[in-house]
């Protein structure tokens, strides 16, 4: 009997997909999707036959680090970055994070979940099926939760699926600059315990930077959010190495994120252990800088690399994983192979998911991308052209060229 809600794919040239031990393409002649769920390699009749014309099926993309809940744009601080200024004398000089806390604050749930509609929608024609999202431009408790709710409703009404993450610690609102401790305070007693209640986080970040979070206060949030069941992530070393990925590794946490000033020695504890490292090549390109993570030594001491875009609006305004492909290959060293995993499986690994995303196999949820192109070295060629026939989400056609 045929099923009402099932497609099947045929005349495609190769299915690339990956896993633990890397890339995999597979000769099959088609492929069953039937109630959300990739079920067999086989031909059945079903309500929707989908030609490939001969190109390339891979799974769909995973970012599984995005800065999605603002409404104001800041391309003001691009032209400061044109004229010379870095990002810390910007956020010194009033820019950065705390500049897009007003507009959030002082917004409608319904303005920013129209907004947030409209984003998500451009991930999927990109090809991105699943996306971490964290708040942290709100940084009061209503705020945060406001975001958080945002986040909830558009990942109910959209076809992409929205992983969020509780990121009150993004920022030092303006009237706690010259008493951190006292927001530090805020978060743990207040903001956490309020955000487990709401039962929206999975995971529980924070800029670990000088300038921003010290390793005291960063411990201090992370083991509260994991009193409260919220899964520690981590951004270290983005312009220094103040101890990130130790703490990182001592706390438990997923994942440490931007790794640029990160040094061979916290490489070698990072290898150690089983904390992924994801690679936001994005904000290193977006802020004209000279320094990128150590993707090379990072890979062959064997630690797990994820790619992501960083999506926000000061540092990396770029919502394209197969731009970050490209990047990956000429910016970080790796190879294609490399940065297509780290784009998919080793993604989905950073969010633990990668039991149901980030692949293509029997059992899995059926979020894949229908190519118009035939290569993987053609994805980094193409970028700007997003060649995509047709986006599938949870086993249904999400978007169509």
């Amino acid at each position: 009997m045929m099923s009402s809600n099932s497609i099947l794919l045929k005349n495609f040239n190769t299915i690339i997909s990956a896993n633990e031990k890397g890339l995999i393409k597979d000769n099959k002649s088609y492929l069953y999707l039937e109630d959300e769920i990739i079920k067999s390699y086989d031909y059945r009749p079903s309500q929707i036959e989908i030609d490939c014309k001969g190109k390339m099926i891979t799974p769909g993309f995973v970012d599984p680090h995005t800065h999605p809940v603002f409404l104001n744009t800041r391309h003001d601080e691009f032209l400061m970055r044109l004229k010379g200024m870095s990002y810390e004398q910007i956020a010194i000089n009033g820019g950065g994070i705390v500049s897009t806390i007003d507009s959030v604050n002082k917004s409608s749930e319904k303005k920013i979940i129209d907004n947030l509609m409209l984003k998500m929608d451009e991930f999927i024609r990109f090809g991105t099926t699943t996306i971490e999202a964290k708040s942290g431009y709100g940084l009061s408790v209503d705020s945060e939760l406001k975001s958080l709710s945002c986040l909830e409703s558009v990942n109910k009404d959209h076809a992409i699926d929205i992983i969020p993450t509780f990121m009150g610690a993004h920022a030092f609102p303006k009237k706690y600059q010259d008493n951190p401790n006292k927001y530090v305070d805020i978060i743990c007693n207040e903001m956490i315990p309020k955000v487990a209640d709401q039962g929206i986080a999975i995971f529980n970040d924070v800029f670990c930077e000088k300038g921003y979070f010290d390793i005291d206060q960063t411990r201090k949030i992370i083991e509260c959010g994991k009193n409260f069941g919220l899964k520690p992530r981590l951004h270290v070393d983005e312009f220094e190495d103040i101890g990130g990925i130790e703490l990182a590794i001592e706390t438990g946490a997923v994942s440490v994120d931007h790794l640029m000033a990160s040094n061979s020695r916290s490489i070698d504890l990072l290898s150690k252990s089983n904390v992924i490292a994801t690679l936001l090549p994005g904000t290193s390109f977006f802020l004209n800088l000279d320094d990128y993570a150590p993707a090379r030594e990072i890979i062959d001491k064997g630690v797990s690399v994820a790619l992501a875009t960083d999506y926000n609006p000061g540092s990396s305004h770029m919502k394209n994983m197969s731009f970050i492909i490209l990047l990956s290959t000429m910016k970080l060293k790796m190879s294609i192979e490399e940065a297509f995993v780290a784009c998919t499986y080793n993604a989905a690994k950073s969010l633990q998911l990668e039991d149901s995303i980030g692949s293509i196999s029997i059992g899995k949820k059926a979020d894949l991308i229908i190519w118009d192109i035939e290569t993987l070295e053609e994805i980094p060629y193409y970028f700007m052209d997003a060649p995509i026939q047709k986006v599938i989400k949870n086993g249904k056609i999400a978007f169509e060229a």
